[in-house]
């Protein structure tokens, strides 16, 4: 897990805040179901397309207007121990 963060903190990309506080969210969720943080792996994560919200127009040349379309996205992240990964083996 400590190397999903150190990817996240170095990364360039815009949302890499975002996914940093998804995957502490995880982290959180996981606790409370008595999982060690540090035997924790990110085994799938995904972006799904959220709703549009298109409330606002902008106007555009000769009289007319368009809608402003702020598209969201949906961002799962599934964390498991290690011991669930490799099915109760070590090594």
């Amino acid at each position: 897990m400590d190397d999903a963060r150190r990817i996240l903190m170095f990364s360039p990309l815009g949302a890499n805040r975002t996914l940093a506080k998804i995957l502490q969210s995880a982290v959180a969720n996981a606790e409370q179901r008595q999982a060690i943080p540090e035997n924790l792996v990110v085994t799938r994560a995904w972006v799904d397309e959220g709703p549009t919200f298109r409330g606002r127009f902008r106007p555009r040349a000769m009289g007319r207007a368009t809608r402003i379309r702020r598209r969201t996205s949906h961002i799962t992240v599934v964390v498991r121990t290690l011991e669930e990964v490799t099915g109760g083996t070590q090594g």
